[in-house]
Formats: structure tokens, sequence, C-alpha cells
């Protein structure tokens, strides 16, 4: 008595296809299916990385003369 059958869904299918139309439904199913196609896209491009971040950058070299300078030691604090 409370189960839904297959009678139930025909006649909403009916009432849907009468309220709407069967050009607004078509439209919607292919705005879906359009989005289910970009959202796979958008999948598939995440999973491949890109090209340029396989290859390592070129290395930074520091030039180890070019610090001359020499640390001065830190003060020692007193308290009064």
């Amino acid at each position: 008595m409370g189960g839904v059958s297959i009678w139930h869904w025909i006649v909403v299918g009916v009432i849907v296809m009468l309220l709407f139309g069967r050009g607004k439904v078509s439209e919607l199913m292919g705005d879906v299916a359009k989005g289910i196609k970009s959202f796979k896209k958008g999948m598939a491009e995440d999973e491949a990385p890109p090209a340029a971040a396989q290859q390592p950058a070129d290395p930074k070299v520091i030039d180890q003369t070019a610090q001359t300078a020499t640390p001065q030691p830190a003060k020692a604090e007193t308290k009064a």
C-alpha cells in the first residue's frame, strides 16, 4: 500500500511531459549531459600533471665570497 510501483512512475512521467513538454525535458537532459562531460574532462585534466612541473628547475648558485661581513656577537642584556 505504501510502496511505489511502476504505474506511479508512469503517471508521474506523463504529468511531467504534459506540464513541461517534450522540448523542455530534452533540453534539461542535454544540459545534464553537458555538465557530466565537462566534469569528466575536468577530472581528467587534474589527473595529468603539467609537463612544466615534471622538469626540475635549474639549481640556484649562492656565491660564498659575496658574504664578507662577519657577524657581530650579540650584546648580553643585564637586569638592573
